[in-house]
């Protein structure tokens, strides 16, 4: 293997071992709910999802589970205090 290209596999393992560096800014997944698939995003600064509930409250378990599971990587903007002490993450 190239020395080259050892140097960016370290490199590699190294930044994703410091999430830190990681910020979303957007993105889109496809969440498998218990009842049933919905389209999950984060973009402009606002959370959106295809779930029944998410409408009337802008938010839903499926972007708090995402909020969670990408704690640290997400702008600030992109979880409340509120939100981030229920889950833990404060």
């Amino acid at each position: 293997m190239q020395s080259s290209l050892i140097g960016k596999i370290e490199k590699a393992n190294r930044y994703a071992e410091e999430r830190a560096r990681i910020k979303f800014s957007d993105f889109t997944v496809t969440f498998a709910g218990d009842n049933n698939t919905h389209t999950t995003s984060y973009s402009d600064g606002q959370w959106h999802c295809s779930c029944s509930f998410f409408p009337k409250w802008g938010l839903c378990s499926h972007t708090m589970a995402l909020q969670k599971v990408l704690a640290g990587m997400l702008p600030e903007e992109a979880l409340s205090p509120e939100i981030a002490e229920k889950l833990g993450l404060s």
